[in-house]
């Protein structure tokens, strides 16, 4: 019976043996990646941190929550991911992000825990800029953001009230709102224009 230790051995092995360099790879990857515990960045590549603007080696050792345009908006995605994590091991999405000059941005997210009974202990995370596609044009509100990202998701009123804790009516009002700050006269409009696909 092997141990996690000789597993990580023979593995080690194997790597130098096929002359495959895994931080060569990690480090010139086309897509931002991390890795990150208890939702702290432990290492990036460049790809990450140009894409959100800062130089290579600074988001080492800061919260996620540096990349998020709100605090609020940090602490409820970790609520949003946990369960989801807990029931798939892995999550995904596409939310509104902020750049180190405040640009906020459309990204989509994945990520997957390497310990799924710890959804946010130690992770492995991709971050991939969407904004050339999905312009980020109305002055939105932290609320509005998240109802955008859920509802560019596919979900009802009701899916989004059960995800953010808000009443059905709440979440009616933000919608009105969106469709108000994107002129679209129905539902599928306005997601048709969050997704930046032009009528």
């Amino acid at each position: 019976m092997k141990t996690a230790v000789d597993l990580h051995q023979m593995n080690h092995q194997n790597h130098h043996a096929s002359g495959i360099d895994y931080e060569m790879i990690f480090q010139h990857a086309p897509v931002g990646m991390c890795v990150s515990l208890d939702r702290v960045i432990q290492t990036c590549n460049g790809a990450l941190a140009e894409m959100f603007g800062y130089p290579p080696g600074h988001l080492q050792g800061l919260s996620f929550s540096v990349l998020y345009p709100t605090m609020d908006e940090f602490l409820r995605t970790g609520d949003r991911i946990i369960p989801i994590m807990n029931t798939r091991g892995r999550y995904s999405d596409e939310r509104i992000m902020r750049r180190a000059s405040g640009e906020l941005f459309w990204c989509h997210v994945t990520g997957r825990a390497l310990d799924p009974a710890l959804p946010l202990g130690a992770g492995v995370w991709t971050f991939e800029d969407v904004s050339e596609k999905r312009p980020v044009t109305a002055q939105l509100t932290p609320r509005e953001r998240e109802i955008a990202a859920l509802l560019v998701e596919g979900k009802t009123s009701k899916m989004i009230a059960r995800d953010t804790g808000l009443s059905p009516r709440t979440v009616e009002m933000h919608r009105a709102s969106l469709m108000r700050k994107f002129a679209a006269s129905t539902s599928s409009e306005l997601v048709h224009k969050l997704v930046g696909v032009r009528g």
